[in-house]
């Protein structure tokens, strides 16, 4: 609506010739072309990326939608083209009234100010009464004791600074991943060097009512016609902030418009450092309440810009393939399936890609669908035991002589230390699971071919070859999947063996 009241209010209107006749107040299709071009690029919702191109075939929209007609009238077909025909404006505005949002403040939940003491809670402020104690009521209390009382003093903790706050929720959320993935290092998963404990933070604190994360850096938020986009089909049919065109196809449109615009990132969402988390989760995926877990934690650690989109992203996708109202958006594909192809690799990929990525991520997208608002939020257990772990180490503790630790904080545990061998098994054991699974998922999967079932077998067994030759050990168990046909060869006929009729030949006579 903006841009098509800025285009009929900056579009030059003149007196042009055509055929030797006059038209009056009209615009050729290349000037209008000029002009909307240069409106584009000065616009903060489009930007000087617009290209003429795509110029064109908004003004063919517009054409079409009757925003613009021929000198003759006609209009509804796309065929605009960057020329010298004669365009008019129509008498009547098409514009469609929409309601305007109304203004609210957005609420951004602040990061509990640890380094602020409490009013009324610092130990130099608290009142103590006064005890007037005689020899019986000392009698009576030291008699219930067992023993000598020994020697105690309070000790104060020092102030935990905002860098101290972090690193605590960065080593304890790397410590509940490792146990929830039932691994004994994340060392061959992740690289804990590249987990930024801020980002951590921001996403658990800075989100808004509906547990989407606020960014600060606003340069890194989606642009403006991008969520616009992503909105008009996630309320599909009804939009809150703009009501909806009516032209054939419009919802198409609009899809591919998102499509094209998350294709072209450099970097899926879940990013390639922590592509072999979210693999390893995989493994998990039949035990529901442990992979959403795992994925509520792996999802925390990711940048904040990052992880809105995705949130933006598949709670839209999850919406468009549950709403019935919305017009099929591929004539030969269902939505949900469409939803996961179009979106699958923006999501999740290998650095090093190699063709079974697709089959990784389509598996973990469809989870992700079906349990995005649990997955997608910030984990309240975890959370709850950082912050009562950070409010421990700050509390005022009693030491008592000649002990080494407080009386309050549990003693450390240690690990028992495991053999070279052991720990080869487990790490070779806990990397193979996911494969295996998404190797037995592509066996018994009998909605693809025989054809493409052979060519992904093949991809799998140069990608993967101990764990399919764990699967198919031997050559005759591959050919128990695949049966030959027994193609009968007829039976020989004994004529067939036999020399062939030789006709009678005349020989000479032997008269004279």
């Amino acid at each position: 609506n903006e841009i098509i009241e800025l285009f009929r209010a900056g579009m030059p209107l003149r007196k042009h010739r055509c055929r030797f006749k006059s038209y009056e107040r009209c615009f050729k299709a290349s000037e209008a072309v000029d002009c909307l071009h240069e409106l584009l690029g000065s616009n903060q919702n489009f930007g000087p990326e617009v290209t003429r191109d795509q110029t064109v075939k908004l003004l063919k929209k517009f054409l079409k939608n009757h925003v613009i007609e021929d000198i003759k009238g006609r209009w509804g077909k796309e065929d605009f083209q960057d020329d010298g025909h004669l365009y008019r404006f129509p008498p009547s505005s098409p514009l469609k009234s929409y309601p305007k949002k109304p203004s609210c403040g957005k609420e951004v939940i602040k990061f509990p100010g640890w380094n602020e003491p409490k009013a009324g809670t610092s130990q130099e402020h608290i009142p103590v009464k006064s005890l007037t104690m005689n020899s019986e009521m000392w009698y009576k209390r030291h008699s219930i004791a067992i023993g000598e009382v020994p020697a105690c003093k309070l000790v104060f903790r020092r102030e935990l600074t905002q860098t101290n706050i972090e690193e605590i929720w960065k080593s304890m959320t790397l410590s509940r991943l490792q146990k929830v993935l039932g691994l004994d290092s994340l060392d061959e998963v992740l690289d804990a060097k590249l987990v930024n404990s801020k980002d951590i933070v921001q996403n658990a604190y800075n989100v808004n009512k509906q547990g989407i994360v606020t960014l600060e850096d606003k340069s890194k938020e989606l642009p403006q016609w991008i969520l616009s986009a992503m909105k008009c089909l996630a309320n599909w049919p009804s939009c809150s902030d703009l009501k909806q065109p009516t032209y054939a196809g419009f919802e198409r449109d609009v899809f591919k418009t998102i499509v094209d615009y998350f294709d072209q990132m450099k970097e899926p969402l879940l990013t390639f450092h922590f592509f072999d988390v979210f693999v390893s989760v995989l493994g998990l995926l039949q035990k529901h309440s442990k992979a959403v877990e795992a994925l509520q934690i792996s999802c925390l650690l990711l940048p904040p810009e990052n992880r809105k989109r995705l949130q933006l992203l598949v709670r839209m996708m999850a919406r468009i393939s549950l709403n019935k109202d919305l017009p099929p958006l591929s004539e030969s594909v269902r939505t949900r399936t469409l939803m996961i192809q179009a979106f699958s690799r923006c999501i999740l990929c290998s650095k090093d890609e190699i063709d079974l990525d697709e089959l990784l991520a389509a598996k973990l997208v469809s989870f992700l669908m079906d349990n995005y608002q649990e997955i997608l939020s910030v984990p309240s257990a975890l959370k709850s035991s950082i912050e009562d772990h950070v409010v421990h180490l700050q509390r005022v503790q009693i030491k008592y002589a000649g002990a080494d630790t407080d009386a309050t904080f549990p003693p450390p545990s240690f690990c028992h230390q495991m053999s070279t061998e052991e720990f080869e098994y487990q790490r070779a054991t806990s990397s193979q699971e996911p494969l295996a699974d998404l190797l037995e998922e592509i066996v018994m999967n009998k909605e693809i071919s025989v054809k493409d079932k052979k060519k992904k077998l093949k991809q799998f067994q140069k990608s993967y070859p101990e764990v399919y030759r764990v699967r198919f050990p031997t050559p005759e168990t591959e050919a128990v999947l695949f049966p030959e046909k027994n193609k009968q060869k007829p039976p020989i006929l004994m004529w067939a063996l036999k020399k062939p009729f030789q006709p009678f030949h005349r020989t000479r006579s032997f008269r004279m």
